[in-house]
């Protein structure tokens, strides 16, 4: 297992090694010790998995606030994404800035977003699969929050466009960087 800094070095990409042969491949998809030498020894206390039939869902951008803050570690089980992070720590030299990293079923890399920084996803193909281990707090409705996943300001190069995005009525709504209070 392989774990590379991003322009965010915070946000992570994490590749695991698969071993194949005539049956197929094997793989270590988690392993505490490995991360917890890059820097990421979260407690994950959390998994989570969702499945968007359509191309073009848009799930994000998602937070949740202190106390309840969530680190994600997430991969795609099925299909690809358009995995985004965004740093909304309002005294981080990368404020408003953001990692995009396409992720998929057949190279397994996945990406750990520390507590934060918001949380976002399009899907490339039809039916895909999205599973992540959550640290910090478990969900918590009044603690959730969200930001505009195309909000201008951001700068974030989506794959569809807000005509063609499948997105939940709440996502609609989310409000722009420059509305949000300070969060964390």
């Amino acid at each position: 297992m392989q774990v590379i800094e991003t322009n965010i070095p915070l946000v992570k990409r994490v590749v695991p090694k698969r071993f194949g042969d005539e049956r197929g491949w094997f793989s270590e998809t988690y392993r505490a010790d490995v991360l917890a030498e890059a820097g990421i020894d979260d407690r994950f206390i959390q998994d989570n998995q969702s499945f968007s039939a359509p191309q073009g869902t848009v799930r994000g951008l998602h937070f949740q606030r202190h106390p309840m803050g969530q680190a994600k570690l997430i991969r795609v089980l099925a299909g690809a994404i358009l995995d985004v992070a965004v740093d909304l720590r309002r005294a981080s030299p990368t404020y408003g800035q953001h990692v995009a990293v396409r992720l998929d079923a057949e190279n397994g890399e996945q990406l750990y977003i520390p507590i934060g920084f918001g949380h976002g996803f399009c899907t490339l193909v039809p039916d895909t699969m999205v599973a992540y281990k959550v640290a910090g707090g478990v969900y918590s409705p009044e603690h959730d929050g969200g930001l505009l996943w195309n909000d201008p300001d951001l700068g974030i190069d989506w794959p569809v466009g807000a005509a063609e995005a499948h997105l939940s009525a709440k996502d609609k709504v989310a409000p722009r960087l420059a509305d949000l209070p300070p969060l964390f």
